[in-house]
């Protein structure tokens, strides 16, 4: 759940949703990080949380029970909203075929392990590595010229550019996957509307360096 709608059901501003996540943020309580929103109406870049449950819950515990009991109707209608997309066989032959499907998928997911042993090694040396770095860095990682890692990365949608500017952005995919992260830095409120601003470095996780090895980029540079 976004720190927007979160807002939006409160009735609170969402400056102030985002003061009172960063605050749990600094005491080590939320584990969600802070993204990048672009407003649909003058394309600017906002901050704002992606929130799990477990984080959203921990958010509005100091809330009044009546916005309290909001967020938690509001979740229950998004877990409703799963379950009836589940499939459940109601008879032994759907049982079967399900059964059957899932012993094929096993088989193909062994397929896929033993054909993709032999970099087993490297790519955990690499995610083994510290925590997040700069693309800069993962391109010395990678042995590969860092200008070419920024092209690819662009080119393979993991970056890009926002409305002319020349900072690079990483796609909420990529984030939402664990490949990417952004560094914050805040920047001055906006001069018009006095809101929040802030800038973005993407940096790549362990976990999008060894994806990077795997698929050997150096290769198609």
């Amino acid at each position: 759940m976004s720190s927007r709608e979160i807002a939006e059901l409160t009735g609170k501003s969402h400056d102030n949703v985002l003061r009172d996540a960063r605050a749990l943020v600094k005491q080590g309580v939320l584990k969600s990080e802070e993204t990048p929103y672009t407003h649909p109406q003058n394309g600017r870049v906002y901050p704002e949380f992606l929130l799990s449950q477990r984080d959203t819950l921990v958010l509005v515990s100091g809330y009044n029970a009546q916005l309290r009991a909001k967020i938690i109707d509001r979740w229950q209608e998004l877990e409703s909203g799963v379950v009836a997309r589940l499939q459940v066989p109601t008879n032994f032959a759907e049982a079967l075929r399900l059964a059957a499907e899932q012993v094929e998928q096993n088989q193909k997911l062994q397929g896929v392990i033993e054909r993709q042993a032999p970099k087993v090694a490297a790519i955990q040396r690499l995610a083994g590595a510290g925590g997040a770095i700069c693309i800069t860095d993962a391109a010395k990682h990678l042995q590969v010229p860092p200008s070419k890692l920024f092209a690819w990365l662009q080119q393979h949608r993991w970056i890009f550019h926002r409305n002319g500017s020349t900072r690079w952005i990483a796609y909420q995919p990529r984030i939402s996957a664990g490949l990417m992260v952004h560094k914050v830095t805040a920047l001055k409120p906006d001069a018009e509307t006095g809101a929040d601003r802030a800038a973005y470095q993407p940096l790549v996780t362990p976990k999008g360096l060894a994806l990077l090895a795997e698929k050997n980029i150096g290769a198609s540079l």
